[in-house]
């Protein structure tokens, strides 16, 4: 068995796992700059200035499968291609300007032998501008059949391997063969791709680790993603093993497109859950802040290609496939369900409410038909074949107990069903039903809608005037995509057989016209929110997402599966202690603020005390008669007290600076006299939503009051702080307090009270006494440092200083800040403190010692 320690990404995908053939060079190489041929297959840190040569857009569609068909010339022996009409893929580059290149990347439906591969590859790029990746035959079933359609779809679906007789288990081989496949199709991008230029689309979860690869290769790839089944809840999403691998995937992207608001609520929350991300809405887009890029999040369901439904529509054969329809069912009414065959459409729950009805009602027996249109199934196994057989005995139950000679209350299709005959029944049915217990989207209602609005030809056909007003009736469940935008459906839960028989008789009984109103609402929804709508809003957002690519610097970090982008500000760079000290022995003035939590004492070490390293280092600078040194922070004045106790001439301020004492020996002075009485209000306020909040807790500080989260369940404390934010705010509107939210907190503190007034007095303080500063350093981890940061550099630089001083504004952690400088945590900022106590302590006389060498913390 192969270990589970296996972390390198591109050992795992190009190892020796499987045995995967080098893949054809088919395709010109990218000329970036002439003469000189790009090395794709090298290191490539994404910093390159070069650009591309190419004028025109090209836009990069990335799918499982081209949106081609293929079959093999009897007499000739030769491959022939033509376009499927039916792919999503195809329909939406109808909606992009003639000017738009399209390169479609993806695996063809057919096995090509390796012999035939470098021709085939180049004739679909000639004649279709397609890039198809070969994989392997073993490969493909345990990438597609195996981990794609055994493991990933049926816990996409909300179905949990409990039992091995219902489900596959989870098969770290069939998870090696995912991460080759998703190296094979990155790969094949990146013969192709010039980075600067071109935008990059995925789609679906057969893929979702291929944007590591491309983040990885170029860190400023514009890569959009979208997801066309349901995301499940973290509940169900969990149980995966590889769901951090999988999450940092899709986290590569700069946008994640989803159907519907659950499957991005649920995304987030296992974000939240799993990686500690905090997501916000910024002007009406959901962003994900990860590692100083904002991954923005899509909300849109697709839609369908207007035009091309409507050429079906006008084809001759369509016409007398609808003439034949309406003579077979004279005199009754259709109702009609088209699904894949699996376990997840509910087949077998609609065949259950239909023998419902004819039960409940006998008067519709011999009156109503429901005909169901079974697709092949897309994945294979025990459950698509015992859904299968359960289909076909209930049907043929019901027809035997409800059926005659010349009636069959159910007829099912199970064949190949071409284009126009769907269409034709789709404008002949009285009622379509989607009866799915789970889907990502389900395009058929929408089809349905579409067919019963026709076009002249097909006005005709059905034997109706063009004016003559249109009806539709839908019965969809609630847990498919369209469900939502569809107000005018019946809306069921196809567990509810009771339910849907219900739904069933009043849709072929309701009255004509409320029909006539329900499907002019759904036709205006589906006329204008088509496939077209669809993709230009996508790639709308995805320009918009990658507009501040090159504003940034980024680099890549973490190896294997966790890499990622770190992308800051252009100054933004690691604080070298060489530079700092040299800087420091040169001044004489120097003022230092110092955050406490998670700057001198790391923010997880369950200890909160100093250690006797801090103490020793603020002491010794705070000593220095040429520094003025403060310890900033937002906890209470005792605790501060006790724990710097040996530091004799620190300064502190406590509460973020309610409470300031300049030296252990002077009195601690309040910021503000206003009265506390607003205190009384909040307090029974917090309380009511910590009662309510399980895991969170009141800190009272003598200004403030403090509400905290951390331990409660992260959706539920991030939603609950957010109200609790929004009821102390209308109940202090008229007191002198304000509230603010930061990471897994809500505090209630005095108005103008902060850590940037505590920088702006200690530097004030300093040149009206004549020490103006020629040194400043300010470190801090949080929020609230920021407002130190900006103070700095709004006082330094005002005309009462004589002159600027030196400034080093440090942030701890790699992100975005208002500081020029980071440090990695808490231990680098000690060093950087004993390398700054280091320079005050006095040089020792020649022959006495060896001079002080100060390394990089980097």
């Amino acid at each position: 068995m192969v270990s589970r320690s296996y972390m390198n990404l591109l050992d795992l995908a190009s190892g020796n796992l499987l045995d995967i053939p080098q893949t054809p060079r088919s395709l010109p190489r990218v000329m970036t700059v002439p003469g000189i041929i790009s090395d794709l297959d090298g290191s490539n840190d994404g910093e390159s200035d070069v650009s591309s040569s190419a004028c025109r857009e090209r836009k990069i569609i990335v799918s499982n499968m081209l949106p081609l068909l293929a079959r093999k010339d009897a007499e000739t022996a030769k491959w022939l291609f033509s376009w499927d009409e039916d792919s999503l893929y195809l329909q939406l580059k109808d909606s992009f300007s003639p000017e738009t290149e399209v390169v479609y990347v993806g695996s063809l439906k057919a096995d090509i032998d390796i012999s035939e591969q470098e021709e085939v590859s180049q004739k679909l790029l000639e004649d279709f501008n397609c890039i198809p990746t070969f994989l392997p035959q073993e490969l493909q079933k345990k990438f597609y059949l195996g981990f794609c359609k055994q493991q990933l779809w049926p816990l996409f679906h909300y179905m949990l391997p409990i039992c091995p007789d219902h489900g596959d288990r989870f098969d770290r081989v069939l998870w090696q063969a995912y991460v080759s496949a998703n190296k094979i199709f990155a790969d094949k991008v990146m013969e192709i791709i010039s980075p600067d230029e071109d935008y990059v689309w995925v789609h679906d979860y057969h893929l979702m680790l291929l944007p590591t690869f491309l983040r990885k290769a170029y860190n400023r790839v514009k890569l959009g993603f979208f997801l066309h089944s349901p995301f499940p809840s973290s509940e169900i999403y969990r149980n995966l093993p590889v769901r951090d691998e999988i999450l940092k995937g899709l986290l590569n992207c700069d946008l994640i497109g989803f159907h519907t608001f659950d499957y991005a609520r649920h995304f987030l929350s296992c974000c939240s859950r799993m990686l500690g991300l905090d997501y916000e809405s910024k002007r009406g887009h959901i962003g994900l802040d990860y590692f100083g890029r904002t991954v923005y999040i899509k909300i849109l369901p697709v839609g369908i290609h207007m035009g091309r439904l409507e050429s079906v529509m006008n084809l001759p054969k369509t016409s007398v496939k609808v003439e034949e329809i309406r003579k077979r069912f004279h005199g009754r009414k259709v109702i009609l369900g088209i699904d894949d065959m699996d376990i997840f459409k509910g087949i077998s729950l609609k065949l259950l409410a239909m023998e419902q009805l004819l039960q409940q009602h006998p008067d519709l027996q011999g009156k109503i038909v429901l005909v169901q249109i079974v697709n092949p199934a897309r994945g294979s196994g025990k459950d698509v074949q015992e859904a299968k057989r359960e289909t076909y005995v209930t049907a043929e139950r019901i027809n035997e107990i409800y059926g005659s000679p010349d009636y069959k209350p159910v007829i099912v299709i199970d064949r190949h069903v071409p284009r126009y005959e769907k269409t034709a029944y789709y404008a002949v049915a009285e009622c379509c039903i989607v009866n799915a217990v789970r889907d990502g989207m389900n395009l058929v209602p929408y089809k349905y809608i579409v067919c019963r609005q026709g076009t002249t030809y097909m006005d005709k056909a059905v034997g109706i005037n063009s004016d003559s007003p249109r009806t539709s009736m839908l019965v969809v469940s609630e847990f498919i995509g369209c469900s939502p935008s569809l107000s005018g459906a019946i809306r069921v839960n196809p567990w509810d057989i009771d339910a849907v028989a219900d739904a069933l008789s009043l849709a072929i009984t309701m009255s004509e016209s409320e029909k006539e109103l329900r499907h002019e609402k759904h036709y205006r929804y589906v006329s204008t929110h088509h496939v077209g709508y669809w993709a230009n809003s996508f790639m709308q957002d995805l320009e918009r997402a990658c507009k501040d690519h090159y504003n940034k610097r980024c680099w890549g970090i973490g190896f294997g599966l966790g890499f990622r982008v770190v992308s800051l500000s252009p100054s933004f760079r690691r604080l070298c202690i060489d530079h700092i000290v040299s800087a420091y022995r040169r001044t004489s003035r120097r003022a230092i603020f110092l955050d406490y939590d998670g700057t001198v004492v790391p923010q997880t070490s369950i200890v909160k005390s100093p250690s006797p390293e801090v103490i020793s280092v603020l002491k010794t600078l705070s000593d220095d008669p040429n520094n003025t040194v403060f310890i900033v922070s937002g906890r209470g004045r005792s605790s501060l007290t006790e724990w710097l106790d040996p530091c004799e001439k620190l300064g502190i301020a406590a509460e973020h600076g309610y409470f300031i004492r300049w030296n252990k020996t002077s009195k601690w002075v309040t910021h503000s006299v206003e009265d506390l009485d607003w205190k009384k209000i909040v307090e029974p306020v917090m309380t009511l939503y910590t009662e309510a909040t399980d895991g969170s807790n009141i800190e009272v500080k003598e200004s403030a009051l403090v509400w905290h989260h951390q331990d409660a369940d992260p959706d539920f404390g991030s939603c609950q702080s957010k109200e609790l934010l929004d009821h102390l705010e209308s109940v202090l509107a008229n007191e002198p307090a304000e509230v603010k939210r930061g990471q897994h907190i809500v505090e209630v503190k005095p108005q103008g009270v902060s850590k940037g007034l505590v920088a702006e007095e200690v530097l004030l303080n300093m040149v009206n006494g004549g020490k103006a500063p020629d040194f400043v350093l300010c470190v801090g981890d949080d929020k609230s440092d920021e407002d130190m940061f900006e103070s700095i550099l709004s006082t330094v630089y005002s005309p009462t200083l004589p002159a600027a001083p030196e400034i080093f504004a440090c942030t701890v952690g790699q992100k975005p800040s208002k500081a020029k400088y980071y440090l990695d945590d808490a231990v680098d900022v000690v060093k950087l403190l004993q390398g700054l106590g280091s320079a005050s302590c006095p040089k020792p006389k020649r022959g006495e010692g060896n001079p002080v060498s100060f390394e990089s913390v980097s």
